[in-house]
């Protein structure tokens, strides 16, 4: 069996639109001046504590600042504006990869548990994939640990497993806990840091994704 190990935000979710506003609540709440919208969106994938901790350092109030995200996101989800879609092609890549036989799906991502939950209940996909990692239980990205334990959870050897991210803590993580990395060319981070941070493949499509994974080509 094989297991397909997805980041959430940036990579199945656009929601760029709402970590931006959801920052720039935590921020406004504190009179503090937001950082720039890219600067913002570099730190996707992190932890929320560690998000912070990059934007303002370790000795800024990061507890507060994350805890005035988690309050701006309480409110936010309600709102449809601040609605996240998904990516082109991920609802239908995400259906035909649960229909193979010999894959197993599973997440690992910064994002709560919380919130999976939520867009796992929007999306229906509570019972769509065997293993989700979320940030309520590891050490931030990079650390390999939520991977580790996808693997241990569904009894899967390194060789046999894929990381799928749009960010440089994705692919690091993929590559300390020593499985095949493909990074995807429509999120946060650009391609040269994907590659630079051990991205083995970097793909632009859902269709060209799920054509790789079909074939075979990245468990060589």
């Amino acid at each position: 069996m094989k297991l397909i190990v997805f980041d959430v935000d940036g990579t199945l979710v656009d929601s760029q639109h709402f970590i931006v506003e959801a920052q720039k609540r935590a921020f406004a709440a504190h009179d503090l001046v937001a950082p720039e919208r890219e600067r913002m969106l570099s730190i996707v994938g992190l932890s929320l504590v560690q998000a912070f901790v990059e934007l303002v350092g370790p000795d800024g109030p990061v507890e507060s600042l994350a805890q005035s995200y988690r309050d701006a996101w309480q409110v936010m989800r309600l709102d449809p504006e601040f609605a996240d879609p998904l990516y082109p092609g991920a609802a239908e890549a995400i259906a035909a990869l649960g229909l193979r036989e010999d894959a197993i799906l599973g997440v690992a991502t910064g994002k709560s548990k919380r919130g999976v939950d939520h867009l796992f209940h929007e999306q229906g996909w509570q019972n769509r994939f065997a293993t989700v990692q979320t940030a309520d239980g590891h050490p931030s990205k990079p650390h390999p640990s939520m991977i580790l334990a996808a693997l241990a959870e569904t009894g899967t050897e390194p060789a046999d497993a894929v990381m799928i991210g749009d960010t440089s803590f994705d692919m690091a993580m993929g590559k300390s806990a020593g499985v095949r990395t493909i990074g995807v060319g429509w999120g946060y981070h650009p391609r040269e840091r994907l590659l630079a941070s051990g991205a083995e493949r970097i793909v632009e499509s859902f269709d060209e994704l799920t054509a790789v994974l079909a074939s075979g080509a990245c468990w060589c």
